[in-house]
Protein backbone atom coordinates (compact mmCIF):
# COMPACT_ATOMS: atom_id res chain seq x y z
CA UNK A 1 0.00 0.00 0.00
CA UNK A 2 2.86 2.46 1.26
CA UNK A 3 4.25 1.72 -2.55
CA UNK A 4 1.10 2.73 -4.60
CA UNK A 5 1.12 5.66 -2.18
CA UNK A 6 4.52 7.27 -2.67
CA UNK A 7 3.91 6.38 -6.70
CA UNK A 8 0.73 8.60 -6.60
CA UNK A 9 1.82 11.31 -4.65
CA UNK A 10 4.95 11.39 -6.84
CA UNK A 11 2.74 11.05 -10.00
CA UNK A 12 0.52 13.90 -8.90
CA UNK A 13 3.65 16.36 -8.15
CA UNK A 14 5.23 15.10 -11.92
CA UNK A 15 2.36 15.38 -13.49
CA UNK A 16 1.11 19.03 -11.99
CA UNK A 17 4.36 20.47 -11.51
CA UNK A 18 4.58 22.61 -14.23
CA UNK A 19 7.22 24.71 -15.34
CA UNK A 20 10.12 23.10 -12.97
CA UNK A 21 11.52 22.05 -9.94
CA UNK A 22 9.92 25.86 -8.27
CA UNK A 23 6.51 24.74 -8.60
CA UNK A 24 6.87 21.21 -7.52
CA UNK A 25 8.12 22.37 -4.57
CA UNK A 26 4.60 23.08 -3.31
CA UNK A 27 3.06 20.18 -4.25
CA UNK A 28 5.75 17.86 -3.04
CA UNK A 29 4.75 19.43 0.25
CA UNK A 30 1.57 19.02 0.05
CA UNK A 31 1.59 15.40 -0.43
CA UNK A 32 4.60 14.38 2.08
CA UNK A 33 3.50 16.92 4.56
CA UNK A 34 -0.02 17.62 4.78
CA UNK A 35 -1.44 14.58 2.98
CA UNK A 36 0.43 11.28 4.01
CA UNK A 37 2.37 13.15 7.23
CA UNK A 38 5.51 11.09 6.21
CA UNK A 39 7.51 13.85 7.59
CA UNK A 40 7.48 17.34 9.74
CA UNK A 41 7.59 20.95 7.87
CA UNK A 42 11.20 20.91 9.99
CA UNK A 43 12.16 17.38 8.16
CA UNK A 44 10.95 18.90 4.57
CA UNK A 45 12.44 22.19 5.09
CA UNK A 46 16.32 20.26 5.91
CA UNK A 47 15.34 18.14 2.91
CA UNK A 48 14.69 21.42 0.90
CA UNK A 49 17.67 23.07 1.77
CA UNK A 50 20.14 20.22 1.09
CA UNK A 51 18.30 19.20 -2.36
CA UNK A 52 19.45 22.80 -3.07
CA UNK A 53 22.80 22.41 -2.46
CA UNK A 54 23.32 19.76 -4.64
CA UNK A 55 23.18 19.43 -8.52
CA UNK A 56 20.24 17.84 -10.60
CA UNK A 57 16.45 18.83 -10.65
CA UNK A 58 14.96 18.81 -7.57
CA UNK A 59 11.46 17.44 -7.38
CA UNK A 60 13.93 14.16 -8.71
CA UNK A 61 16.53 14.79 -5.57
CA UNK A 62 13.46 15.03 -3.19
CA UNK A 63 11.56 11.82 -4.36
CA UNK A 64 14.77 9.92 -4.38
CA UNK A 65 15.31 11.16 -1.10
CA UNK A 66 11.22 11.03 0.30
CA UNK A 67 11.05 7.65 -1.56
CA UNK A 68 14.00 5.90 -0.12
CA UNK A 69 13.34 6.81 3.47
CA UNK A 70 9.82 6.22 3.21
CA UNK A 71 9.71 2.92 1.31
CA UNK A 72 13.48 1.77 1.06
CA UNK A 73 15.34 1.39 -2.11
CA UNK A 74 12.15 0.33 -4.08
CA UNK A 75 10.34 3.29 -2.46
CA UNK A 76 12.99 5.14 -4.25
CA UNK A 77 13.11 3.97 -7.47
CA UNK A 78 8.98 4.18 -7.42
CA UNK A 79 9.24 7.61 -6.34
CA UNK A 80 11.81 8.87 -9.22
CA UNK A 81 10.06 7.13 -12.05
CA UNK A 82 6.59 8.07 -10.88
CA UNK A 83 8.35 11.83 -10.91
CA UNK A 84 10.05 11.56 -14.16
CA UNK A 85 7.19 9.55 -16.15
CA UNK A 86 4.90 11.98 -16.37
CA UNK A 87 7.28 14.31 -17.74
CA UNK A 88 8.59 12.11 -20.54
CA UNK A 89 4.99 11.46 -21.90
CA UNK A 90 3.92 15.05 -21.65
CA UNK A 91 7.11 15.91 -23.15
CA UNK A 92 6.77 14.04 -26.15
CA UNK A 93 2.88 14.35 -26.60
CA UNK A 94 2.72 18.64 -25.61
CA UNK A 95 5.87 19.39 -27.91
CA UNK A 96 4.50 17.35 -30.60
CA UNK A 97 1.05 19.06 -30.53
CA UNK A 98 2.15 22.51 -29.21
CA UNK A 99 4.59 22.94 -32.18
CA UNK A 100 2.09 22.57 -34.66
CA UNK A 101 -0.25 25.48 -32.26
CA UNK A 102 3.15 27.66 -30.88
CA UNK A 103 1.09 30.76 -32.77
CA UNK A 104 -1.70 30.88 -31.61
CA UNK A 105 -2.98 33.11 -29.05
CA UNK A 106 -4.56 30.48 -26.46
CA UNK A 107 -1.28 28.71 -26.43
CA UNK A 108 0.85 31.87 -25.23
CA UNK A 109 -2.01 32.60 -23.21
CA UNK A 110 -1.90 29.29 -21.75
CA UNK A 111 1.86 29.44 -20.87
CA UNK A 112 1.76 32.63 -19.21
CA UNK A 113 -0.92 31.98 -16.86
CA UNK A 114 0.70 29.17 -15.12
CA UNK A 115 3.43 31.90 -13.95
CA UNK A 116 1.16 33.73 -11.71
CA UNK A 117 -0.66 30.42 -9.89
CA UNK A 118 3.26 29.22 -9.61
CA UNK A 119 3.93 32.14 -7.56
CA UNK A 120 1.71 32.46 -5.41
CA UNK A 121 2.27 28.95 -4.55
CA UNK A 122 6.24 29.76 -3.37
CA UNK A 123 4.67 32.51 -1.29
CA UNK A 124 2.47 30.45 0.26
CA UNK A 125 5.72 28.30 1.07
CA UNK A 126 8.13 30.66 2.06
CA UNK A 127 5.67 31.90 4.40
CA UNK A 128 5.19 28.50 5.97
CA UNK A 129 9.02 28.43 5.84
CA UNK A 130 9.41 31.95 7.64
CA UNK A 131 6.30 31.02 10.26
CA UNK A 132 8.33 28.01 11.17
CA UNK A 133 12.14 30.14 11.07
CA UNK A 134 10.07 32.63 13.76
CA UNK A 135 8.87 30.11 16.19
CA UNK A 136 12.54 28.13 16.25
CA UNK A 137 14.72 31.39 15.96
CA UNK A 138 12.99 34.39 16.97
CA UNK A 139 11.61 37.39 14.69
CA UNK A 140 14.85 39.17 14.36
CA UNK A 141 17.45 36.40 13.39
CA UNK A 142 14.66 34.99 11.30
CA UNK A 143 14.32 38.79 9.74
CA UNK A 144 17.85 39.20 9.27
CA UNK A 145 18.43 36.20 7.66
CA UNK A 146 15.76 36.97 4.97
CA UNK A 147 17.19 40.39 4.30
CA UNK A 148 20.66 38.99 3.77
CA UNK A 149 19.89 36.06 1.86
CA UNK A 150 18.29 38.81 -0.66
CA UNK A 151 21.39 40.90 -0.66
CA UNK A 152 23.45 38.04 -1.75
CA UNK A 153 21.14 36.34 -3.61
CA UNK A 154 19.83 39.50 -6.02
CA UNK A 155 22.28 41.92 -5.30
CA UNK A 156 25.62 40.13 -5.02
CA UNK A 157 24.41 37.28 -7.09
CA UNK A 158 25.77 34.54 -5.00
CA UNK A 159 24.21 30.67 -5.84
CA UNK A 160 21.79 29.61 -3.60
CA UNK A 161 23.85 26.48 -3.14
CA UNK A 162 26.66 28.28 -1.53
CA UNK A 163 24.40 30.32 1.43
CA UNK A 164 22.41 27.11 2.15
CA UNK A 165 26.03 25.32 2.34
CA UNK A 166 27.16 27.84 4.53
CA UNK A 167 23.87 27.81 6.50
CA UNK A 168 24.44 24.35 6.96
CA UNK A 169 28.05 23.71 8.26
CA UNK A 170 26.91 26.79 10.51
CA UNK A 171 24.36 24.97 12.06
CA UNK A 172 26.59 21.83 12.24
CA UNK A 173 29.49 23.36 13.58
CA UNK A 174 27.42 25.60 16.37
CA UNK A 175 25.38 22.31 16.96
CA UNK A 176 28.70 21.00 17.97
CA UNK A 177 29.32 23.52 20.45
CA UNK A 178 26.33 23.76 22.73
CA UNK A 179 27.11 21.70 25.62
CA UNK A 180 25.04 18.21 26.16
CA UNK A 181 22.10 18.70 27.59
CA UNK A 182 21.80 14.79 28.57
CA UNK A 183 23.36 14.87 31.91
CA UNK A 184 22.47 18.29 32.96
CA UNK A 185 24.45 21.27 33.43
CA UNK A 186 27.27 19.43 35.72
CA UNK A 187 27.70 16.73 32.85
Amino acid sequence: MKQWQLFYAFFKVGILGYGGGPSSIPLVHKEVVQQYKWMTDEEFADVLALGNTLPGPIATKMAGYIGYRVGGFLGMTNAVLATIIPTIILMIVLLTTLTSFKEQPWVAGMTKAVVPVVGVMLAVLTWQFFSNAKKELGIVPSIVMVVGSVILLEWLGLHPGIIIGVLLLTALLKKDKLPSQEGGADS
